[in-house]
């Protein structure tokens, strides 16, 4: 059974940073691209950013690009997202998602496995 179980997220102040961990178990995690989703209040599932199998290629939502880093250990199975610079309106659910594939990827349909989230609220 594939689980994905996402930590880290809290209430920070604008221009603070969080660390968000996805540890994971149930399939072998060096073999999969993984990715960080989020959901806003009223808003649809949105791409955040994506890894490949070995770290190799990442990719960033434009919203989010150079403010968070994506990386992930494979020797303790967790991807992890650096938040920095942190805005009100990147308030949302954060997900964890493993890709159907190797390779780094940012539509939400190529994911096949999905943690509970983990809620980061950004005050002004």
């Amino acid at each position: 059974q594939v689980q994905l179980v996402e930590s880290g997220g809290g209430l920070v102040q604008a221009g603070g940073s969080l660390r968000l961990s996805c540890a994971t178990s149930g399939r072998t995690f060096s073999s999969y691209g993984m990715g960080w989703f989020r959901q806003g209040p009223g808003k649809e599932r949105e791409f955040v950013a994506a890894i490949g199998r070995i770290g190799g290629t990442t990719y960033y939502a434009d919203s989010v690009k150079g403010r968070f880093t994506i990386s992930r250990d494979n020797a303790k199975n967790t991807l992890y997202l650096q938040m920095n610079s942190l805005k009100p309106e990147d308030t949302a659910v954060y997900y964890c998602a493993t890709s159907r594939t190797a390779r780094a990827a940012y539509d939400l349909d190529e994911f096949g496995y999905w943690g509970q989230g983990t809620q980061v609220t950004v005050s002004s």
